[in-house]
């Protein structure tokens, strides 16, 4: 997988670290000690930056959310079964 963000050159230097920090599923907390600012900076920053806009792309690979053949035992118990009839009986 790999995560493109576009309109970048809108942002400043840290801007774009706090994005791509967040984007890469970072918490507050941790891009505070990464980058070593305090909570609200990073949200200021973060703020400003989703007002100027970017865009965040993912590129996957053509068979990166096709599932092998063999893992069925994945599959959402129930799917395709039909439901118990609650009612039955009375």
């Amino acid at each position: 997988m790999q995560v493109e963000i576009r309109g970048v050159e809108e942002l400043s230097f840290r801007e774009r670290q706090v994005v791509a920090l967040k984007e890469t599923g970072l918490s507050t907390e941790e891009i505070c000690r990464k980058l070593q600012i305090s909570a609200s900076t990073v949200a200021n920053l973060y703020g400003r930056a989703r007002r100027k806009g970017y865009q965040v792309v993912i590129i996957l690979p053509g068979t990166a959310l096709i599932p092998p053949e063999d893992e069925d035992a994945d599959a959402e118990p129930g799917v395709g079964e039909a439901m118990p009839d609650e009612h039955a009986g009375t």
